[in-house]
């Protein structure tokens, strides 16, 4: 049962398309969401200076997030500039021990973008961080590391890895989340709202897109819509023995 998760885009908007169906269940079900964007996007607009839509990807973030039931935050990182860093890995450490998630949602490893990427391994390394034990003598109050060792060190028990049509190099389908009517509709409802998922920058129908692989996946699922995740396996425990 998750009770809490943690879902962290490289921009405002992805992890919207990839896991909002799947927030907007996990949150109709009771459980408590935040996404996290790392920059905001502010490049992705062919006719609007990056400063201007930088100020409507964060609104748009914002109005989904409050729509689904989600919080909402994000980092002031450079778009096509998203650094993989221990800086990085800190600021996004300290949100996951004040949040304490037991399921993070994560780009695939593998991307075309490399914001995409550098997101992923920031997640993997930020899980790593916030589980650490922290002690003041030796990593002092200050600054970044300051911050993270003023919470209490949390585990997160699951990274999921979205399915991103910008992501798919190397990715394969682990688990199917089922998505119920409420919950597609409601992600309809809130997506629809963000410029991008339109077609309004270049041209792509994210949200047709997006649409199609709900039912292709529940297809492969046994449901009407499903979203498909890449998780690591527990390997499995067996008692090997002879005749």
């Amino acid at each position: 049962m998750t009770k809490s998760v943690l879902a962290v885009g490289a921009h405002i908007g992805d992890m919207d398309l990839t896991a909002g169906p799947t927030l907007a269940k996990l949150v109709l079900e009771g459980a408590s969401a935040t996404i996290v964007a790392l920059t905001p996007g502010e490049r992705g607009h062919p006719r609007m200076t990056p400063s201007e839509y930088k100020k409507q990807k964060i609104a748009e973030g914002e109005a989904f997030a409050a729509a689904i039931g989600a919080d909402f935050m994000v980092l002031d990182h450079s778009d096509g500039f998203l650094a993989d860093s221990d800086d990085v890995a800190l600021e996004l450490a300290t949100i996951i021990r004040d949040k304490q998630p037991d399921t993070l949602i994560a780009h695939w490893k593998h991307s075309i973008h490399r914001d995409h990427e550098h997101a992923s391994s920031l997640v993997e390394r930020a899980r790593f961080l916030a589980g650490l034990p922290s002690d003041p003598e030796i990593d002092g109050m200050e600054g970044a590391v300051g911050k993270l060792a003023a919470l209490p060190r949390h585990g997160v028990r699951s990274i999921l890895h979205a399915e991103n049509w910008e992501d798919m190099e190397g990715f394969q389908p682990s688990m199917y989340v089922p998505i119920p009517d409420e919950a597609f509709y409601l992600w309809v409802s809130a997506i629809r709202h963000q410029a991008f998922a339109r077609g309004e920058t270049y041209g792509f129908r994210y949200i047709d897109y997006y649409t199609a692989l709900m039912t292709t996946r529940g297809c492969l699922a046994g449901y009407p819509r499903a979203c498909a995740f890449h998780t690591n396996p527990t390997p499995e425990i067996t008692k090997l023995a002879g005749p």
